[in-house]
């Protein structure tokens, strides 16, 4: 295969990758309100990459609990729902080191997530954990979940970029000490 043709085979694959990040990017410019950049990545996300199930968490310090402050299905995975880090390995992967997290299967998510039988009942198999990074600490998450396998292959990277996208709204966002009292402008 000639230089060429390789190149214009990436770019083919990656343009609507691409389209999805400068749509996110130009909503976020536009309405830098916490809701509004979270619904932009999300629509932005479900094009490109796909998902079932998107949260958006948020870290406390102690590193042992998440906020949920975004769910595409809050039905299910309500706002402000708080849940306990307790996979020691995916902690520090995760969240200390802000290595992205994939689980292929429904094994990978009952090793790591106690409200795997959750997801599971869901259709979800497979999940992307995307740190969201700022000044060397993860602050949050981004979580896509989908079939089994689903994010096999996917460019972690331009998924980063997207974590950055969020990470100025993320920082931003109040965080009650009752979560029936999160608010992001929904």
């Amino acid at each position: 295969m000639t230089a060429r043709r390789q190149l214009s085979t990436h770019v083919q694959a990656t343009a609507p990758l691409l389209q999805a990040l400068a749509a996110a990017h130009r909503a976020v410019d536009q309405d830098a309100a916490i809701e509004a950049v979270f619904k932009a990545v999300d629509a932005a996300l479900l094009g490109a990459i796909g998902y079932k199930l998107f949260t958006i968490l948020l870290y406390d310090d102690a590193v042992t609990e998440s906020i949920r402050v975004y769910s595409n299905r809050a039905g299910d995975y309500p706002l402000g729902g708080r849940k306990k880090i307790v996979s020691r390995r995916w902690a520090d992967q995760v969240v200390r080191d802000g290595v992205p997290f994939i689980g292929n299967t429904a094994a990978d998510l009952r090793e790591v997530f106690s409200d795997h039988a959750l997801i599971s009942s869901l259709g979800c198999e497979s999940v992307l954990n995307m740190p969201v990074r700022w000044g060397g600490k993860t602050v949050g998450s981004l979580n896509l979940l989908h079939d089994a396998y689903w994010y096999q292959g996917v460019d972690l990277s331009a998924v980063a970029v997207f974590a950055q996208l969020v990470a100025p709204a993320l920082m931003t966002v109040p965080v009650p000490k009752d979560p029936a009292g999160l608010d992001i402008g929904a």
